[in-house]
């Protein structure tokens, strides 16, 4: 699939991105033996791609699934030193999380260095489902059950809850949506605090893994059980 050349080379562990793009206002980059310029695509695979006369690695597409604990960053990085996702996983592949999932919530998560699947994953087009237990500082009532299954609005937009079960402090919810925080944001407006968060599945993948523990998987299997 083409995407911009600036983009594969930073994939490629060339440079950052934006270094990547001076590299091609600089004319050092050229595809299939001829320069390219800001904006220009190409298919890493199936492209010839050189920086500076040095043909570029072609990215090993990589896929990780691995049940997040709590106190670690969904991130690739923190400027203060916070353990990420990241430091849990031993990979050469420049990879990134799917996704959010809360510094102070664990559960399924996946990793990736491929753009295209990762935006299938969070786009609302495609609805995937996301299931969640959340424990409760008290007991549901059924009067915010039915308000839940209506709809709660939060920042002028209902949020979609697909499955509510509850019983006493313990809810399992699935929605599909992604916005920060949206979880604990709805519990909130309802007067209600989130104790423990945990996503039990995405798509129709289930978390059987430890906390902590992660394994590679291949494109065709993530593609079976999320879609």
């Amino acid at each position: 699939m083409p995407e911009r050349i600036q983009k594969i080379m930073a994939h490629a562990g060339v440079a950052s991105r934006r270094k990547c793009e001076a590299l091609i206002e600089k004319g050092l980059v050229k595809v299939n033996g001829k320069s390219v310029k800001l904006g220009d695509k190409a298919d890493s695979a199936k492209d010839k791609i050189e920086v500076d006369g040095k043909l570029i690695r072609k990215e090993k597409m990589v896929y990780i699934i691995i049940n997040k604990p709590k106190g670690v960053l969904c991130s690739v990085g923190d400027w203060r030193g916070r353990k990420t996702v990241m430091d849990l996983v031993e990979c050469k592949e420049r990879i990134f999380p799917v996704g959010r999932l809360d510094m102070d919530s664990k559960g399924l998560m996946i990793l990736t260095n491929d753009g295209y699947l990762a935006n299938r994953m969070i786009h609302p087009r495609y609805n995937i489902k996301k299931k969640y237990l959340v424990d409760l500082n008290k007991p549901l009532m059924d009067e915010d059950i039915g308000q839940i299954k209506k709809g709660v609005e939060i920042d002028g937009k209902k949020v979609n809850v697909l499955g509510l079960k509850a019983n006493g402090k313990r809810v399992q919810l699935t929605i599909h949506e992604g916005r920060k925080h949206i979880i604990k944001r709805l519990f909130e407006a309802l007067d209600y605090k989130v104790v423990e968060l945990r996503r039990v599945s995405i798509g129709k993948l289930k978390c059987n893994l430890e906390v902590g523990e992660y394994k590679f998987v291949s494109q065709d299997w993530l593609k079976r059980n999320i879609f």
